[in-house]
């Protein structure tokens, strides 16, 4: 489904700023993957998620889906097949435009030469899909009036809107609060669920990747230093991850509250 080869990106190459944010990751997504993606700040997992995004070109390697070599295609295009959340919920919706001129973009996503028009059934389509996060009476109200938990939420029920081939969730609970964060995950394990949808997401919880999911990527200094699926992942506990991380770096491993919260 998605095939990383031999990716590398390097930052202001050449220049005493120089910096190897990547190297060298070679990884396989299946569909219907759920992939959790743990790592200290600066690991790479955002700088990975960019590359297969095309936020920015790649220094070396190829990136596919489904086959199709999209290392050159710009960010526009690959969004018509890849969506993405950001840890800011402000990231993805448009908080001048109402709720319902929000959700009318996202359906018009991809239909090339196809103009959707504001009707009923398309407000009764936008309605039940916004119930279950209380928003169905106020599809007219702007969407910067809207709290961060039900920005989030909205921008989820839009990506999946446009059924992606490919869902990149990027922290996308970290700006919440707990009750909030809460509803935004449940909301996505249930679109996951539904929708059969291919997604990666980046967690700093561990013991929430262990439990989520059927894979867990671990990230280090640019590195892919663990991959593991199914039973072999649900055997594993926190202690082990740790214990793992030190076998595989040859080096101590100093907690911060950006890895084990």
């Amino acid at each position: 489904m998605l095939d990383i080869q031999h990716l590398t990106k390097v930052f202001e190459p050449g220049t005493v700023n120089e910096k190897l944010a990547l190297e060298n990751i070679d990884l396989h997504v299946n569909r219907g993957d759920v992939i959790c993606m743990i790592g200290s700040n600066g690991s790479g997992k955002s700088t990975l998620f960019n590359a297969i995004s095309g936020t920015f070109p790649i220094t070396a390697g190829r990136i596919l889906l489904d086959g199709k070599d999209i290392t050159r295609m710009p960010e526009y295009r690959r969004s018509f097949d890849i969506g993405r959340i950001f840890q800011d919920p402000t990231k993805g919706t448009s908080g001048s435009m109402s709720i319902q001129d929000n959700m009318m973009l996202s359906m018009s996503k991809g239909m090339k030469g196809l103009k959707y028009s504001m009707n009923r059934k398309n407000q009764e389509l936008f309605r039940e899909l916004i119930r279950p996060i209380g928003l169905e009476d106020r599809l007219q109200d702007n969407v910067g009036l809207l709290s961060g938990g039900q920005r989030q939420a909205l921008t989820l029920i839009m990506v999946c809107m446009s059924h992606p081939k490919l869902l990149l969730l990027d922290e996308h609970t970290a700006a919440l609060d707990p009750k909030n964060a809460r509803i935004v995950m449940e909301l996505t394990e249930k679109y996951i669920e539904k929708e059969k949808l291919t997604c990666m997401m980046v967690t700093h919880n561990m013991q929430f990747a262990l439990e989520f999911g059927n894979r867990l990527v671990m990230m280090d200094g640019g590195h892919i230093i663990l991959d593991v699926s199914g039973d072999e992942k649900r055997r594993l506990s926190v202690k082990d991850l740790v214990d793992e991380f030190k076998k595989k770096r040859g080096s101590g491993y100093t907690p911060d509250n950006g890895l084990l919260t």
